[in-house]
């Protein structure tokens, strides 16, 4: 098991916690991990760029001039890729599939290693009861100046809060906070994981997070 420091929210030890190993102390493999990045990347990416083909653009099929004695090249159709107007070749097209496979497994445990990365370098932060009654921002930016979550400059580092999916309060507080984002825990992620600096959960996520991304 993994053993870190459990918190209040006034930023006091009041105790520790077990992590499960096989999902909090896990050994880094630096390529599954890109891989797993790179994938995630690549699937959420659409196609936006579309460029018209010669059959796509406005214009009339007739031939511009007849075909000898003008003096002037050639040509069939206004729409030809060479003309101003005409349609482009090889362009980029709005039903490109950028999508790359992953095996669900090396997914998951790619998930289990960016965790653990956080965990031993004391950037995985967990609370024993995480609530804003009142969802006020200056309330939670109170609670964010009590935990370590600061930068060696003093200020508080990018921070990412990780909440049950009905946590509704959290999320709403922190929208009005730069460097702060929330996340519910069945949508956890390799991209955003490594693009925190901390990370930020309650005891009763780490159960969720546990149950949802357990692994043999």
């Amino acid at each position: 098991m993994a053993l870190i420091s459990l918190y209040n929210i006034k930023g006091e030890t009041v105790g520790s916690l077990d992590l499960p190993k096989s999902l909090f102390d896990v050994a880094l493999n630096p390529t599954l991990v890109h891989e797993a990045a790179v994938a995630q990347e690549a699937n959420s990416r659409e196609a936006i760029a579309h460029t018209k083909t010669r059959g796509e653009v406005a214009g009339s099929s007739k031939k511009p001039w007849k075909q000898k004695g003008t003096g002037r090249a050639r040509h069939g159709s206004t729409k030809s890729p060479i003309w101003i107007g005409g349609g482009i070749t090889f362009g980029p097209r709005n039903d490109r599939n950028f999508s790359l496979k992953i095996n669900k497994k090396a997914k998951r445990t790619a998930l289990a290693m960016v965790l653990s990365e956080k965990v031993a370098s004391n950037c995985f932060i967990v609370v024993d009861e995480f609530s804003l009654p009142e969802g006020k921002t200056k309330e939670l930016s109170s609670i964010l100046k009590n935990l370590p979550l600061e930068k060696k400059a003093g200020s508080l580092a990018k921070i990412l809060i990780v909440l049950p999916p009905e946590e509704k309060t959290i999320a709403k507080a922190a929208k009005n906070l730069k460097g702060i984002s929330t996340m519910p825990t069945n949508t956890l992620n390799v991209v955003d994981l490594l693009k925190t600096e901390k990370v930020l959960v309650s005891k009763a996520a780490i159960d969720l997070i546990t149950q949802t991304y357990k692994r043999a």
